[in-house]
């Protein structure tokens, strides 16, 4: 007789089964196939802007093939492999190193002895952080001692927008180092303000004693003009570009395909940046007004952007750029959607609800405000009643996974630590942007699922 055991491994193949051929599917509707994993170039699902269904199936796919291995592997294999990883240390060389970019110009493969003179590295070092890349299909081991490019190894090109924000991450994994000692340090310890971050202790531990304005706030999105001022042009360039990067990363262009914006005609692009989904909004909408609403070294950045890359907007005046703070001062008055993208996430909750407040006071009856972060669902959550309820029921994994998809919910679980690590912020759960929503008088009324963020649409409290 089958046990119960058995029954939810052979539903997790199942899961893992259908998933791999809905991807599948995915790719073949391009009329290129299916990547090969041996494959030397993007493929143009790679590059597209909506690919929605694609990491819907590979958010089960991953999930259930994690969770299966996690039940029929041994507890010491997986719990040793947690720690025993250093695939962050090779990829950090290997985007350092450019290797990417050499082995481009030798698609047939490139020795690692010359491959290993042209990067100025040791050859047997080079060809051990290579090999433990190649495991993970990031380059190919072509024919002993020579490599070759492969597609994942492209996204580490100095050219690669996606690189730029690996490289950007280099420093991570020394501040999870010190993680535990800040949550042990007196002064750290059950601190949740900006100023106490573990990049901060990790900075205060080598002599570097600077403000927090100084030292944290440079990497935030729409206030990145104090880290130009502390950085080099180099540096600048891949942090702008590792910004565009992150949003293919999470696919945060799927906001332009999966949410109504034919029911919007004006909208303000809180923290805009430069104009990073702003820019493509404009050029898929022309209906669209939008005011670009940032700090103003920001504000005028943005301008040479927009020049550039949404000249036909500028020419018709369809975009406004209006600087301001926002933990200051509220937006324009009466528009139809405030859009914040990547924005709450960089503040404790008491800033958070400053922003959304300053936004309320300005808010017609029929505006809304679109939070668009990372969101995390718990395995085990238990959503109040509402829409919330309603909501977290649509986006639940099916039996007999967890019901956050497990690690195929990963992104997001990783994003959260990587804001605690830079911070000491966080993603939250549903239920903790509701009630920031409802401390600033705003109501949670739609959830638009795009895999690793959704898009949490908030509209004015009645009375």
């Amino acid at each position: 007789m089958t046990d119960l055991n058995e029954l939810e491994v052979e539903a997790l193949l199942v899961i893992i089964n259908s998933s791999a051929r809905e991807a599948m599917e995915e790719y073949k509707k391009t009329g290129h196939g299916v990547p090969g994993a041996d494959s030397t170039a993007f493929h143009p699902l790679d590059l597209a802007t909506d690919t929605l269904a694609l990491r819907k199936a590979i958010r089960l796919l991953e999930g259930a093939y994690h969770q299966l291995s996690s039940v029929l592997a041994p507890p010491q294999h997986t719990v040793y492999n947690f720690v025993n990883n250093y695939t962050w240390a090779c990829t950090d060389i290997a985007a350092r190193a450019r290797i990417a970019d050499v082995l481009d110009q030798h698609p047939d493969g490139l020795s690692v002895d010359v491959l290993a003179n042209t990067i100025n590295l040791d050859k047997i070092k080079t060809t051990r952080v290579l090999r433990a890349l190649a495991l993970k299909g990031c380059f190919k081991e072509v024919e002993q001692e020579v490599f070759s490019n492969t597609r994942l190894s492209l996204i580490l090109k100095s050219t690669s927008n996606a690189g730029c924000t690996v490289r950007s991450h280099h420093d991570l994994p020394k501040y999870g180092a010190i993680l535990y000692d800040t949550m042990i340090d007196q002064e750290y310890a059950r601190s949740h303000e900006v100023d106490k971050s573990p990049r901060l202790f990790s900075l205060r531990k080598e002599g570097i004693d600077s403000g927090y304005w100084e030292m944290d706030v440079s990497f935030r999105h729409g206030t990145a003009f104090l880290y130009l001022t502390i950085f080099h042009r180099v540096t600048r360039d891949i942090f702008q570009r590792g910004l565009v990067g992150h949003n293919e990363i999470f696919g945060s262009s799927a906001v332009l395909h999966h949410y109504p914006w034919d029911t919007v005609s004006s909208m303000v692009d809180i923290g805009s940046g430069i104009g990073g989904i702003s820019i493509p909004l404009a050029n898929t909408f022309p209906h669209l007004r939008i005011t670009n609403q940032d700090l103003p070294e920001i504000v005028a950045q943005a301008q040479i952007a927009w020049e550039k890359d949404a000249p036909e907007a500028m020419r018709d005046g369809r975009v406004e750029f209006v600087p301001f703070n926002f933990l200051e001062e509220s937006p324009v008055v009466g528009k139809d959607a405030y859009y914040l993208r990547n924005i709450l996430h960089d503040w404790p909750d008491a800033e958070s609800t400053t922003i959304l407040r300053n936004i309320r006071k300005v808010m017609g009856p029929n505006s809304r405000v679109l939070i668009h972060d990372c969101v995390l669902f718990h395995s085990h959550t238990v959503e109040e009643p509402g829409v919330g309820t309603i909501e977290f029921s649509k986006h639940k994994a099916p039996g007999p996974m967890l019901l956050n998809f497990g690690a195929g919910n990963d992104t997001a679980y990783q994003q959260d630590m990587a804001m605690w690590l830079i911070f000491n912020t966080k993603e939250r759960t549903l239920n903790e942007l509701k009630i920031i929503g409802a401390n600033a008088g705003l109501v949670l009324t739609r959830v638009y699922d795009l895999v690793d963020t959704m898009v949490i649409e908030f509209r004015t409290a009645q009375d």
